[in-house]
C-alpha cells in the first residue's frame, strides 16, 4: 500500500509532518507544472507573469485592464508593464471600451492566441497525464482541495470565471 493510501483513514488528522509533506509536494509539482512553460517564456524573454496574463486574456476575450488586475492580484503598476511588452510585441491588442471610453479591452492577436496554445497545451499535457494516472476519484478530490485553499472572495472569482465558460 503506498504512503498516501497508508494514511487515507485518518485524513481528517493530518499530522504535522504529513502536512509538510503536502506542502512540499505542491512546491515540487508547480515547479514540474511552470517547467515547460518556463522554457518557452525563457526563448522570449518573458517571464510567468507575462504567461497569466496570456492565459487569461485569452480565457475572457475582452476584458477589461481592471478585470485582469483584479483576477491576477497584481498592482497596476505591475501588470501595465507586462502589458506594454505584450502589446509592443504584437501578442495583446487593447481596445477602448464602446460604452465606456475610459475602458480598455484586452484580446489576443493571432501571434499572441498561438503562443498562449503553445504554453497552454505544455501545461494540459503534463496535468493529462497526471490526472490519468490519478484516476477521476483522485481529480475530483484534488479539485476539492484546491478550491478550499483559495480565499473566499478568489473561490468566488473562480467559480465565477468557471461558470463563464462552462
Amino acid at each position: 500500500m503506498s504512503e498516501i493510501n497508508a494514511g487515507s483513514e485518518n485524513l481528517l488528522f493530518l499530522t504535522d509532518e504529513q502536512l509538510r509533506k503536502g506542502i512540499e509536494a505542491m512546491f515540487f509539482a508547480y515547479r514540474g507544472f511552470t517547467a515547460d512553460p518556463d522554457k518557452i517564456l525563457d526563448e522570449l524573454a518573458y517571464g510567468r507573469a507575462h504567461h497569466r496574463a496570456l492565459h487569461f486574456i485569452n480565457r475572457s476575450r475582452g476584458t477589461t485592464v481592471n478585470n485582469l488586475l483584479s483576477v491576477l492580484g497584481v498592482t497596476k503598476q505591475s501588470l501595465n508593464r507586462v502589458l506594454r511588452t505584450l502589446i509592443a510585441d504584437g501578442l495583446v491588442e487593447s481596445r477602448v471600451g464602446r460604452q465606456d471610453r475610459r475602458e480598455r479591452h484586452l484580446y489576443l492577436t493571432a501571434k499572441g492566441a498561438e503562443l498562449e496554445r503553445r504554453l497552454s497545451e505544455a501545461q494540459r499535457a503534463r496535468m493529462r497525464a497526471a490526472y490519468r494516472a490519478a484516476g477521476p476519484q483522485a481529480v475530483a478530490g484534488f479539485r476539492q482541495v484546491l478550491e478550499a485553499m483559495m480565499d473566499d472572495a478568489i473561490r468566488e472569482q473562480y467559480l465565477a470565471l468557471k461558470e463563464s465558460k462552462a
